[in-house]
């Protein structure tokens, strides 16, 4: 619980976060009157800014600070540029996978700031601020009905706009031109949007087998696509898992949406569900590291556990003549984090083959970004589709 003073009276409420970020434990109420070079120096220090006062200002605050963070560093002069080359020095390359952990850590840093500008939400998720939005419906798909709730919450600001924003997302929903013209996926709050197309494609190309006709395991269900895809492609019955409880209602209800439930079990469990599949299908985080948002389990993988408990279980689960697909990224590999050797030591380890693999290039934005901090690496990315069989 949080406690503060305003305006002479004592207040309190819970501290609420998605990534489990620690509850302040410096406090400052603040207004309207607060500058936002004070307000950067606050934030920078370790303190939370609680705010009291009109709503939007809070927004165009916390956009000050974000330009305070982004603020470019000063061009090199051309005389230091020439002084520079005079004594041979050279601009390095990253080095990773250093690079990569100092990238986490501003990125860590960045998100510390931006997230101590604070606001009250009311059991019944109302904001009591002068122009506040009524977002109550974001609030209740994002954290479940209000009356569920025994008091206020303190929540950053900037987490409440990610909300808000994954409620717009989710109205919109992603265009899936591999399952029909006019087919959409919807994601929940706190999953991860199938906005990379590039490993749908391979699942569209790889060679489905025979023993994969009749049933199909989807280990990590998330929004539901690729089982989608693989009804699409003519497998019969799909057997979805995943333990987080937004991901499985959220295929829950793009299945409904594109009138597929009555081909798709979902059952919440860590990986494999009993029996056995012709056709076992995951598509894990692509790096092993830490996840520190709710968003960011779909891309990191601590100690690389889901990607090595797949493969250690694949064998026992697959049917005769069945086919494991593994979609993966090689990112990972260029920042230093896992080797290829690596990978297909557990692949053997686990008493596996590989029967083919298809490779394509991501076509994200970021690949073309040449000031990205991890641009050399992204640059070289493959996403792959690897058919492992039982040796």
């Amino acid at each position: 619980m949080l406690q503060w003073q305003h305006q002479g009276k004592d207040f309190q409420a819970a501290w609420h976060s998605e990534s489990g970020a620690p509850a302040p434990r410096r406090l400052q109420v603040v207004d309207d009157s607060l500058p936002a070079d004070t307000a950067y120096r606050l934030a920078c220090e370790g303190t939370s800014l609680l705010w009291q006062g009109d709503f939007q200002n809070a927004r165009h605050l916390l956009d000050a600070l974000k330009r305070r963070l982004d603020k470019p560093v000063r061009a090199e002069s051309a005389k230091a540029r020439h002084q520079r080359r005079q004594a041979g020095a050279q601009a390095d390359a990253p080095t990773f996978p250093h690079a990569f952990h100092l990238y986490r850590q501003s990125q860590a840093q960045r998100a510390r700031v931006l997230n101590s500008l604070l606001v009250v939400v009311q059991p019944d998720y109302v904001i009591s601020l002068r122009r506040a939005p009524d977002w109550r419906l974001a609030f209740n798909e994002a954290w479940g009905a209000a009356a569920v709730l025994k008091g206020p919450r303190v929540v950053a600001l900037r987490e409440l706009l990610g909300v808000v924003a994954a409620h717009e997302w989710r109205k919109k929903g992603v265009p899936m031109p591999l399952l029909g013209d006019d087919v959409r996926v919807h994601a929940h709050y706190g999953v991860f949007s199938p906005v990379r197309g590039e490993y749908l494609d391979l699942v569209a190309e790889a060679p489905l087998p025979e023993a994969g006709e009749a049933l199909a395991f989807d280990i990590g269900v998330g929004t539901g696509v690729l089982s989608a895809l693989l009804l699409q492609r003519g497998v019969q019955r799909v057997v979805a898992t995943d333990l987080s409880p937004r991901a499985i209602s959220c295929a829950k209800d793009n299945f409904r949406r594109m009138g597929l439930s009555d081909q798709v079990d979902l059952q919440t469990c860590d990986l494999f569900p009993e029996g056995k599949a012709g056709l076992i299908v995951c598509n894990p985080p692509w790096l092993p590291g830490k996840a520190t948002t709710t968003l960011e389990q779909s891309v990191y993988d601590p100690d690389s556990r889901m990607l090595r408990g797949f493969l250690q279980g694949l064998r026992a689960y697959l049917a005769p003549q069945g086919e494991g697909w593994l979609i993966l990224s090689d990112l990972a590999e260029h920042l230093g984090l896992r080797s290829r050797a690596q990978l297909e030591t557990w692949i053997a380890e686990a008493g596996l083959a590989v029967a083919g693999k298809l490779d394509t290039r991501p076509h994200h934005g970021k690949v073309q970004d040449a000031h990205d901090a991890l641009h050399s690496a992204r640059a070289q990315e493959v996403t792959s589709l690897w058919r492992l069989v039982a040796q």
